[in-house]
């Protein structure tokens, strides 16, 4: 079944099999959302274990992450017009000062391939961009750092998040080489992510 070489297809990081699969699949007849869910995120959720277990790491997430989002890319048109709604919209960025971006990248990517909405700030973002993202209606911001000197502005942008009123409609996720459980704690986020893999599994476990 074309559900089934889609999945094997995104675990294998094989972008062009995933695109044939996925307009086969639609040419079948298959729901857009059930090849979502039970191909391309269900894939995913496969990467995702394998890279907790050790068996695969960043190289073949990042693979794997790309072809499924080339899947994705043909789905969109279909999801939208029958109305099925992303598990959560998700705001993310590498914080002020920070140019760093593959972490985030494959963040934003693997929550995508876990059925959110993700809006890439991209980096060096300051803290109104994220204010003004929870005020578009993003329900978690997602903030990463990879220098020592920029992991401060994650507590500047939780405070503007304060200020702004708008702390108790978000859930604040950071990550990042130099962040730790205990400074998320110390600066007032809702949790801390080691890693992608992880950052969607808590991430699904705050909006549940």
């Amino acid at each position: 079944m074309e559900l089934q070489k889609i999945y094997q297809s995104v675990v294998d990081g094989s972008a062009g099999e995933v695109q044939a699969g996925v307009q086969a699949a639609l040419a079948e007849g298959v729901a857009a959302d059930v090849i979502l869910n039970q191909a391309l995120i269900a894939a995913m959720e496969e990467v995702g274990k394998r890279f907790e277990e050790g068996d695969f790491f960043v190289p073949e997430m990042l693979i794997a992450a790309r072809a499924m989002q080339s899947g994705l890319g043909l789905l969109k048109p279909h999801l939208i017009d029958s109305g099925v709604k992303a598990a959560g919209k998700v705001a993310m960025g590498t914080v002020k000062g920070d140019l760093h971006d593959i972490g985030k990248n494959l963040v934003a990517m693997m929550l995508e391939g876990a059925g959110f909405e993700v809006q890439d700030l991209g980096s060096d973002v300051d803290s109104q961009k994220f204010v003004q993202a929870a005020q578009d209606g993003a329900n978690i911001i997602g903030m990463s750092a990879l220098l020592t000197t920029t992991m401060s502005y994650m507590q500047t942008t939780i405070q503007a998040l304060q200020t702004a009123g708008l702390r108790d409609t978000v859930k604040v996720v950071i990550g990042g080489a130099p962040v730790t459980d205990a400074y998320a704690k110390q600066v007032g986020a809702d949790a801390f992510a080691p890693d992608a893999s992880s950052a969607v599994r808590i991430i699904k476990q705050l909006v549940a």
